[in-house]
């Protein structure tokens, strides 16, 4: 034993430097792939702005930078902004993503589409631009805190440097998913929305957690608890009938909770939550918000 014990531990040391040293190209290999996954993510992006006629601009903030792809052809006219959902915030139910740009961005797909004159595109946080750009880019900010205060100003401080660049002073506010719930809370805050409507929206973050078990935001502001505060906006919200992430309550409950005439709940036939939204979106382009007594 006395003679081996040495090359023993040799060959244990050398196990451990193997090990260590696959370990370690492992994660660079999983970084590599991830950033390929990114690219081909962005490079889906960029066709479908590009059809749109839609083109790309970075919007800095003192918190985020946010990318943008916008088609401005009256300036000083109202811009009609869409917000894009969560992206891929999750891997799994419990694992985080490195990165939340979206595989599907549904909402630029709207944007694309719509044949407005002054249509923006506004991603979120973090999404196809990372840490490298956006240093305070941390996962929180697309899991847990990805609806608070923090992320919510640097929202509207986007939309107001959009605004001064195209001298324009109201906005009519588009969001898909969590898209919607920032719609919402920017639409609560601000005094130039003209308009809201939001697609498949997670308009109030406590009944729908509830309702799939998932653990409270409490660093997340929630659009039901000021709903009040839209009750004088015009605004839509279509939900799709096969949606079974956002359900259609979710959106009855929330024009309900405005408490006037101007919220309505559409119910679109044959939409899941990711749609195809796209397909039907020029025929729910043409039903403008209202304030009315309508009945859906």
């Amino acid at each position: 034993m006395i003679i081996f014990m040495p090359m023993i531990n040799l060959i244990k040391k050398h196990l451990i430097k193997t090990t260590a040293s696959i370990n370690k190209f492992l994660i660079v290999l999983f970084l590599l792939s991830g950033t390929g996954c990114v690219a081909d993510r962005t490079t889906t992006a960029q066709d479908i702005a590009q059809k749109g006629q839609l083109t790309e601009k970075v919007v800095v903030t003192p918190e985020f930078s946010f990318l943008t792809w916008q088609r401005i052809n009256t300036p000083s006219q109202p811009l009609t902004i869409y917000i894009e959902g969560d992206g891929l915030a999750w891997i799994s139910r419990y694992q985080p993503s490195s990165d939340p740009t979206p595989k599907n961005p549904v909402a630029l797909r709207l944007a694309a589409l719509d044949p407005g004159n002054n249509v923006v595109y506004i991603a979120r946080p973090c999404q196809y631009i990372g840490v490298g750009s956006n240093p305070a880019c941390q996962i929180p900010y697309w899991t847990s805190k990805r609806f608070s205060a923090d992320v919510i100003n640097a929202m509207s401080e986007a939309i107001d440097k959009v605004k001064q660049s195209t001298s324009a002073t109201k906005i009519q506010l588009v969001g898909y998913s969590g898209g919607g719930t920032v719609a919402a809370l920017l639409a609560e805050q601000r005094k130039d929305v003209l308009s809201l409507r939001t697609v498949a929206g997670y308009l109030d973050i406590e009944y729908v957690n509830q309702l799939h078990h998932v653990s409270p935001m409490p660093d997340s502001l929630n659009p039901a608890d000021d709903a009040g505060k839209l009750a004088l906006t015009p605004q839509i919200h279509f939900s799709g009938a096969l949606d079974t992430l956002i359900t259609p309550e979710v959106a009855r409950r929330f024009t309900r909770q405005t408490g006037g005439s101007c919220a309505h709940a559409v119910l679109v036939p044959g939409m899941t939550h990711q749609g195809p939204w796209e397909t039907q979106w020029l025929y729910l382009l043409q039903q403008k918000p209202e304030c009315s007594n309508r009945e859906q």
